[in-house]
């Protein structure tokens, strides 16, 4: 089989806001959803600085009582599903629910829980530990817990490859439908990890940016750019073929046309600076989807804002287009909501998507001293008004997983 798949539900929890519409006006209007870490005292680290969600509550989206029974991860990925699922127009009876599926990833899963179930397992011995401790933990909860919740008897694979969780989950969920495994697929990433430990972690790997303002902490290929910015949240497509969309008469986004996927196999967290796998997630994405660069394109790039990723993925998308890289409309949306990890592949596709509806390109904000190692169109600072007919979005994440997906104007 070789289906068509389209997009026809979104849905999005994250730093500039707890739903699509809100995320999606902030990040045109090019709002920072970075500030001082709260969750914790970070006044004593590094790093100071996250992309928190403000303001979420998860009752709107399961039972209080089941609350406590989950992780923060999982509730990110609740809420962006049910969001993506209420926004597509569905209901018990749209789907047979073998044909239905899930697949949401994490790059670190229930972080918090382990943590805190751990001090009490040290202060005061094995029976304390919740009973609830590893179903709250594992990384696959999210897309098992989506799946109770909608009768999702089809596929269900929980992805985990760091950075490119939720690139790789939609990729392989528009896989299953395009060969007949499934007719429609929630698909995405969730991450809930601003904790000390994750802060300590990646701080000692050097990854996040030391930065002592706000507004020059995430600032992708920008020459003073430092490192990265944690960010958490969740986001969910659903994905459908697109004769089974059709016929419900259901409002339809995008069509998901293209999908690369590859490792470096070079290092355990940093790019190989040849991007000679990366330049070729895209191209496999590109050529799939038949993405014509006279057409429009915009690339919802990777930019995490360390010194190595940023001129890794501009050589990389020199190598898929060569000179006709200067013709695609980039930019780094990670400048607003700092990376969200596991999650950050599902909210860039989301931006990729609204891109080509509205017919603007969101810009890479704070972006002040140019870097001519990264000397494409990164749309500095400002949105910008383009009618683009392809759209990509990548994921370059440690253990050297890249990932790809093209998307087409419909």
């Amino acid at each position: 089989m070789n289906r068509r798949v389209v997009v026809t539900g979104l849905g999005a929890v994250t730093p500039l806001g707890n739903d699509v519409k809100t995320t999606w006006e902030n990040m045109v209007r090019g709002v920072n959803g970075i500030d001082t870490v709260t969750k914790f005292d970070a006044s004593e680290y590094k790093c100071t600085f996250a992309g928190e969600v403000r303001g979420f509550d998860p009752v709107l989206y399961m039972p209080k009582g089941e609350v406590r029974k989950s992780d923060l991860y999982t509730q990110y990925a609740l809420a962006a599903a049910a969001q993506a699922y209420d926004d597509s127009g569905f209901t018990i009876d749209t789907i047979a629910p073998e044909r239905f599926g899930v697949y949401i990833g994490s790059g670190i899963g229930g972080i918090q829980t382990l943590i805190t179930e751990h001090e009490k397992f040290m202060e005061k011995g094995p029976g304390r530990v919740s009973p609830f401790f590893v179903p709250m933990m594992i990384s696959n909860m999210a897309s098992g817990t989506v799946a109770v919740k909608y009768n999702a008897q089809g596929p269900n694979v929980g992805i985990v490859t760091a950075c490119a969780t939720s690139t790789n989950s939609i990729g392989e969920a528009f896989r299953a439908i395009k060969h007949g495994y499934a007719d429609a697929m929630l698909a995405g990433g969730s991450e809930a990890a601003i904790t000390p430990m994750c802060f300590a972690g990646f701080i000692s790997c050097q990854a996040l940016s030391q930065a002592a303002d706000k507004d020059r902490a995430s600032i992708p290929f920008d020459k003073e750019r430092s490192g990265f910015v944690m960010g958490e949240g969740g986001a969910v497509m659903m994905l459908e073929e697109y004769e089974h969309a059709k016929a419900r008469g259901a409002k339809i986004y995008a069509e998901i046309v293209g999908y690369g996927c590859t490792n470096d196999a070079y290092h355990m967290t940093a790019p190989n600076p040849e991007a000679i796998a990366s330049s070729r997630a895209v191209e496999l994405a590109a050529k799939e989807g038949q993405v014509d660069v006279s057409k429009g394109v915009y690339v919802n790039a990777h930019g995490t804002g360390t010194p190595l990723n940023d001129k890794t993925e501009t050589l990389a998308l020199k190598r898929a287009f060569g000179q006709d890289a200067y013709k695609l409309h980039v930019s780094s949306t990670k400048s607003m909501t700092g990376h969200m990890l596991g999650a950050a592949g599902g909210v860039e596709a989301i931006a990729s998507v609204l891109a080509l509806c509205d017919g603007v390109i969101p810009p890479t904000i704070n972006y002040k001293v140019k870097d001519e190692e990264c000397d494409l169109d990164i749309t500095p600072n400002q949105a910008r008004e383009a009618d683009v007919a392809f759209a990509l979005s990548t994921s370059l994440g440690f253990g050297g997983h890249n990932g790809c997906l093209a998307f087409r104007k419909i």
